[in-house]
C-alpha cells in the first residue's frame, strides 16, 4: 500500500493544469481555463479547469475531480496505477507501507522481452510456427512476441547485464530447485508471449512449446507483480478500444486475441491459464462494456463458460456466449478469413441467462420425471442468483424448456410456499438480525473473493430486510448511496476470515430452519 504521506506530497508537486494540459489543449478564460469535454462528445467547451481550487468539472456531463481523478479517468487507471504513472512522470518516489517495494522495480522482464524478441528472428523452427498460424509482422511487434531459448543461455544472459539471479527468481523468470541448489529458467525452446499489468508493465510471460513438451502452455507463476486471476491478457492494448465500443471480448488464448486484434477485434482479451474469477470484476466493471465471452465448444469450454456466464449474470453483466463448435477457435476463423461471420457472431451471443439455463437443462434426462424435478431445483437455484424481476422474466423460460409441452410456470418455486410463516420472518425484524445481514453485505464488498462461497450455500432470497444492498453488493455498485453508507459505519464489522463465515452461515440457516419449522 501507498504511504498516505507519499501520496500527499505528491499530490503537493501537482498543477492541475499542468496535468490536464498535457492530454489536452487549454485555453484561458478569466482566472480558468476551458476546452471541449475529454470524456462527452460537445461542440461549446463546457469542461473548467481552476487551478487557484485544483480541480477541473465538466458542466456538461458532470464528470470532476483533481488531477488524480482526472488521469484515473482520462487512462483508463485505478487509483494506485494513476499515482505511480503521475509519480513516474514528475520523477517523484513514492513510498509504501510495505518496505520491499519501496526499492526500484527490477528491469529483468523487459530486458528479457527485448532479448526474446531479437532471438525470434533467429530461430527458424519459431519464426515459422508464428507465421503458420497467420500472425502477421506488425502484430509480433505489436504482442512482443519472442523465443526463449535453452536455460543456460537465458542465465547467462541475465548475468551478462549483470541482474541478480535472486532477483529474476522473485519476478518469476527463473526457478529454484532446493533439493539440488539448482537454478533453472522457467522458459525453455518456447514462444513467448510478454503478460502486461493493466497500466503496461510486463508483470509475466506466457510461452508455447514448439519442441514438443508435454505442457503444450506454461505461464509465469504467481508474484508479488503477477496473478493471473487479476490479469487479462492484453488489456493494455484493448483498454481503448472496450471504451469506445463498450464491449469486451474474452477468449481463452493468447493466439485468439492476437489474431482478432489483427483482424479488427481490438477489444478482445483473454484469461490466463484459469477461469474467469471474482477477482476478474473489477476490472471487467471499468467502463461498463458489454462482456462476448468467446469459448471453446469443448467439454473444458462449455463447463468455463458456463461457470463465467453464473459469476458475471448474478454480477449484474450485461453480454453473452459465442461457443465454437467443430474445433474452430477465432484464431482459425480469422485465418481462414470468415472475419464477417466472426462478427456477426460477436453482435448476437446467447445471452448469459439463457446460456446456463440452456446448460443446466442439458445435463438432465429430461424424459426422467425425476430428473426433470432435479433439472427444474437446479434452475430455480440459479435464478435465485438473479434480481427479482429477471427471476419472473426466466421462470417462464425455465419452465417452458423443461422437456415435452414444459411444464407451468407456477410450479418454478422461487419463493417460499407457507405464506404466514414469511409474513412473520418479516415482522421479526430487530437489530442483530438486521446487523447480521449488513456485516454479510459489508463483507461482500470488502472482501469479494468470498461471494462464491456465499452463493454456493447462501439463497439470497432468504435475506428479508436489505436484499437491495446484497443486490447491489453483487453487482458491485460500491458507489450507490445504500452501500456508501454501509462502508462508513464502523459500528457494521465485517466477517474477517473464512472459519467465521462458515459459522455464521451455519448459524443463520438453523435459525430459519428452526423458524419455519414452527
Amino acid at each position: 500500500m501507498i504511504a498516505q504521506d507519499s501520496i500527499e506530497a505528491l499530490k503537493a508537486r501537482l498543477d492541475i493544469v499542468d496535468v490536464v494540459g498535457s492530454y489536452i489543449e487549454l485555453k484561458k478564460a478569466g482566472g480558468n481555463f476551458k476546452a471541449p469535454c475529454p470524456f462527452h462528445d460537445e461542440k461549446s467547451p463546457s469542461f473548467v479547469v481552476s487551478p487557484q481550487k485544483q480541480i477541473y468539472h465538466c458542466f456538461g456531463c458532470g464528470n470532476g475531480g483533481d488531477s488524480v481523478k482526472f488521469v484515473m479517468e482520462y487512462e483508463k487507471l485505478n487509483y494506485p496505477e494513476a499515482l505511480e504513472k503521475l509519480a513516474e512522470n514528475y520523477n517523484f518516489t513514492l513510498t509504501h507501507t510495505d518496505k520491499k517495494h519501496n526499492k526500484p522495480r527490477s528491469q529483468v522482464m523487459e530486458k528479457l522481452n527485448q532479448w526474446y524478441q531479437t532471438l525470434l528472428t533467429q530461430n527458424r523452427t519459431a519464426s515459422e510456427y508464428v507465421k503458420d498460424r497467420g500472425i502477421y509482422e506488425s502484430s509480433i511487434e505489436k504482442f512482443g512476441i519472442g523465443y526463449a531459448p535453452d536455460s543456460n543461455a537465458t542465465l547467462n544472459y541475465i548475468r551478462k547485464e549483470q541482474f541478480a539471479i535472486k532477483e529474476a527468481i522473485d519476478m518469476g523468470v527463473v526457478g529454484y530447485e532446493p533439493s539440488r541448489n539448482q537454478t533453472y529458467a522457467r522458459f525453455i525452446e518456447r514462444v513467448t508471449f510478454p503478460i502486461h499489468s493493466a497500466n503496461g508493465s510486463i508483470v509475466g510471460f506466457g510461452g508455447r512449446t514448439i519442441t514438443g513438451h508435454q505442457a503444450k502452455y506454461v505461464n509465469s507463476p504467481e508474484t508479488a507483480y503477477f496473478n493471473k486471476s487479476r490479469l487479462l491478457y492484453a488489456y493494455h492494448l484493448a483498454k481503448k478500444a472496450l471504451y469506445k465500443k463498450e464491449e469486451i471480448i474474452i477468449t481463452e488464448g493468447y493466439l485468439d486475441v492476437i489474431m482478432l486484434h489483427q483482424a479488427g477485434f481490438d477489444n478482445a482479451v483473454a484469461t490466463l491459464g484459469t477461469a474467469l474469477t471474482v477477482e476478474h470484476l473489477p476490472l471487467l466493471r471499468k467502463g461498463t462494456p458489454r462482456v462476448v465471452m468467446a469459448y471453446d465448444g469443448d467439454k473444458a469450454g462449455r463447463a468455463a463458460a458456463l461457470k463465467a456466464s453464473k459469476l458475471l449474470s448474478a454480477s449484474g453483466f450485461n453480454g453473452g456466449v459465442v461457443v465454437f463448435e467443430g474445433g474452430l477457435d477465432p484464431a482459425d476463423m480469422v485465418k481462414d478469413g470468415r472475419v464477417e461471420e466472426l462478427s456477426e457472431m460477436f453482435r448476437s451471443p446467447k445471452a448469459f441467462i439463457e446460456f446456463v439455463l440452456d446448460e443446466i437443462l442439458s445435463l438432465f434426462d429430461l424424459s426422467n420425471p425425476k430428473e426433470k424435478e432435479s433439472c427444474m431445483g437446479e434452475g430455480v437455484s440459479y435464478l435465485k442468483t438473479l434480481s427479482p424481476l429477471l427471476q419472473e422474466e426466466y421462470k417462464t423460460y425455465l419452465a417452458s424448456r423443461l422437456g415435452g409441452m414444459g411444464v407451468s410456470p407456477s410450479l418454478v418455486k422461487l419463493h417460499s410456499n407457507n405464506p404466514q410463516n414469511n409474513n412473520t420472518h418479516l415482522l421479526q425484524k430487530n437489530s442483530h438480525k438486521d446487523f447480521w445481514e449488513l456485516a454479510l453485505i459489508k463483507t461482500i464488498i470488502e472482501k469479494p473473493h468470498f461471494i462464491d462461497q456465499i452463493l454456493d450455500v447462501l439463497d439470497p432470497s432468504l435475506l428479508q430486510f436489505h436484499s437491495r444492498e446484497f443486490s447491489l453488493a453483487l453487482a458491485g455498485k460500491t458507489d450507490a448511496p445504500e452501500l456508501m453508507s454501509i462502508l462508513v459505519d464502523e459500528s457494521i464489522v465485517i466477517l474477517e476470515d473464512e472459519d467465521a463465515l462458515n459459522a455464521e452461515l451455519l448459524t443463520f440457516f438453523i435459525k430459519i430452519l428452526r423458524e419455519r419449522v414452527a
